[in-house]
């Protein structure tokens, strides 16, 4: 697959909603943080808001935990969505983030972008595995996205398929999430980041070639440390510390840059390319820093991704046309039910 040009003249046959210049400003959340901001029990402000729109997906990945989520058939409609994002909009939350399951499986998923767009967020993205990439990149586009994080653990076929339990064989699911992959940086979309799965004995072999390929296509890489969870036991199996590439990173990096309000996570600046290192596992960083609500397929508020024994229905008040001062009161209820999970906040 050839590297493509990031300035094409196809750019212009979509609205490009971020450029490296401008996407400075949202990608620092300290730069995000003002008086508006809400502030839960521990003083942590909460900036985003993440909502899981579906636990279906068309891929069976061996480490998936599910966003935390408890499995549910059940999926809010986008004009239910509407109502929760109106709420968040009224406490200052700034970053929406949509995930799943996999969310390009909702049909409806352009239509959920474009309502979101409406309300004028600071930053609009979506975390996707990329097989329908290509299909919905474009449309995603021109409704409002201003970002995508694609999940790819490796560049190795066999390695794909035994990762995400894929049978796709004859159509190659891998060159269909590398071509998505390419066709929205193709379209101008930035940034695109690229989620890597750490893996011992499995794919930290690869990380040098992700990469390049990162490099090579303008994408910034994200190394993510394995956690552990209750959906399977491979921690013990496949755990990579991650120690030994924080150590190799900064002696060749030219910059490194802290992200205090992302956990402390470092990013580093090497021979023109971006690598992140994400490390949730046992991090007190991890939830001293966090600034994220979360919100499950079937409605629910969600304050911890670690917990499922402090949620709060908020759709219900929504489908019972319950007035937005209540709804605010749900919201907020959420909120201060948030607490660390490792460690309390000073």
């Amino acid at each position: 697959m050839n590297n493509i040009e990031t300035n094409s003249a196809e750019t212009n046959s979509v609205k490009a909603n971020n450029t490296k210049e401008n996407i400075l400003e949202t990608n620092n959340i300290g730069g995000m943080l003002d008086k508006g901001s809400m502030l839960d029990k521990f003083n942590r402000p909460i900036v985003s808001l993440r909502i899981s729109l579906t636990n279906r997906c068309n891929l069976d990945c061996i480490y998936c935990h599910h966003d935390g989520m408890i499995p549910s058939k059940s999926e809010m409609s986008p004009d239910e969505i509407y109502q929760i994002l109106k709420t968040a909009k009224r406490f200052d939350i700034k970053k929406i983030r949509y995930s799943g399951g996999e969310p390009l499986l909702r049909n409806d998923i352009v239509e959920i972008i474009g309502k979101t767009s409406s309300l004028s967020f600071k930053d609009v993205s979506i975390t996707t595995n990329g097989i329908l990439l290509e299909k919905y990149g474009k449309d995603l586009i021109n409704a409002g996205l201003n970002r995508v994080n694609v999940s790819l653990d490796t560049l190795n076929p066999n390695t794909y398929n035994f990762i995400t339990k894929s049978r796709d064989t004859k159509t190659r699911a891998l060159d269909k999430v590398k071509s998505g992959v390419l066709s929205v940086a193709k379209l101008g979309l930035y940034p695109i980041k690229i989620n890597m799965v750490v893996m011992n004995n499995l794919n930290n072999n690869e990380i040098d070639s992700m990469f390049k390929f990162c490099k090579d296509n303008d994408l910034i890489l994200q190394l993510i440390e394995l956690m552990k969870s209750d959906y399977n036991n491979l921690y013990d199996k496949y755990h990579f510390n991650m120690s030994s590439l924080e150590n190799k990173f900064e002696k060749l990096a030219t910059e490194v840059k802290v992200r205090s309000f992302m956990q402390d996570r470092k990013k580093y600046y090497i021979d023109n390319g971006e690598i992140e290192i994400v490390k949730p596992m046992d991090n007190t960083k991890f939830c001293e820093n966090c600034t994220r609500l979360r919100i499950t397929p079937e409605g629910f508020i969600k304050p911890c991704l670690l917990r499922n024994d402090n949620l709060v229905d908020i759709v219900k008040y929504i489908r019972n046309n319950s007035s937005e001062e209540k709804i605010e009161e749900i919201f907020l209820k959420g909120i201060n039910n948030r607490e660390p999970f490792y460690t309390k906040c000073s």
